[in-house]
């Protein structure tokens, strides 16, 4: 155990990324000179060269972190959605250090270390609240299972072989129906992951909205639709059709069943973020994508 500290910060981090270990090194280092209690899961503090003074915890649990006044990940887009779950279920803000390809959910990159621990040392940032999704997955009028995602719920074919037939729904009222390899329900934080790979349209996160985005559809109206934060969207399976399956952020899945409803709407949770910049989303969009604004002259004067 680490001797009581008047501020105490958890650290999750990839540690099947060199990046991460030296990463976190640096992080723990910086944290622990200014008087700040660094806690870690014991199964990863045994790949991370830390300080006999961290705080080593067994099992990954909401209880964790409580205590700790902020959660700092270390990895890339698969290690910032594990922090998700654990930043929305005990309402800790998550700092994500990216050092993925994309990240953004990230409020940093690998170079930035020595900026974040200053930030965090002097509290130098501010939270924001991201919106989620409650999904729940209904067979014959019964419910069958109930999950939640940050970026998405994806209903998808569970085989190559065969296209998944669907009916869409919003506000109770069917939309269109058709075959294709699934449907990505979205909220703005998503829209930058994998309804954009779908063709989804970017939707800045201070929007409130949903997004219905069709993947890989054999019909002519196929487009993606966009709807109140207040909609509920829903994808009923054609009875006659082989299992679907359903994944929430690409990290929880579960096996949809011939004549399985699924059902998406604003979440009851948020996950919280910590943000250290100012910069606008615009400006995060370009640099993450290398968008070519060479041209550019500014505003008017």
């Amino acid at each position: 155990m680490t001797p009581n500290r008047a501020r105490t910060v958890f650290l999750l981090a990839h540690t099947g990324r060199p990046a991460a270990i030296r990463s976190a090194e640096l992080v723990v280092k910086g944290l622990l000179r200014s008087e700040i209690g660094v806690r870690v899961l014991e199964y990863e503090a045994a790949d991370l060269p830390l300080p006999p003074e961290v705080e080593l915890v067994k099992e990954a649990t909401p209880q964790c972190l409580e205590g700790c006044e902020l959660l700092i990940v270390l990895g890339g887009d698969g290690t910032l959605l594990r922090g998700a779950e654990f930043a929305r279920a005990s309402g800790v803000p998550m700092l994500g250090v990216n050092l993925g390809s994309v990240g953004f959910l990230a409020e940093a990159e690998r170079d930035d270390l020595d900026k974040v621990v200053d930030r965090v040392v002097t509290k130098a940032y501010e939270v924001e609240e991201r919106m989620t999704v409650d999904v729940v997955v209904h067979r014959n009028g019964d419910i069958v299972h109930t999950d939640w995602a940050l970026n998405e719920a994806a209903v998808q074919k569970a085989g190559a072989e065969k296209l998944l037939e669907v009916v869409l729904e919003i506000d109770g009222r069917p939309v269109t129906g058709f075959g294709c390899d699934g449907i990505v329900l979205s909220t703005p934080t998503g829209s930058t992951a994998y309804a954009f790979s779908a063709g989804g349209p970017v939707v800045w996160p201070e929007v409130e909205a949903l997004l219905m985005v069709p993947i890989s559809a054999h019909a002519l109206f196929a487009k993606p639709l966009v709807t109140s934060p207040n909609s509920v969207l829903a994808v009923e399976l054609l009875p006659h059709i082989p299992p679907g399956v359903l994944w929430c952020d690409g990290r929880r899945t579960f096996e949809l069943p011939p004549g399985a409803r699924v059902e998406v709407r604003r979440g009851a949770v948020p996950v919280r973020l910590a943000r250290l910049h100012h910069a606008s989303f615009t400006d995060r969009l370009v640099a993450k994508f290398a968008l070519p604004v060479s041209g550019w002259r500014g505003a008017p004067h």
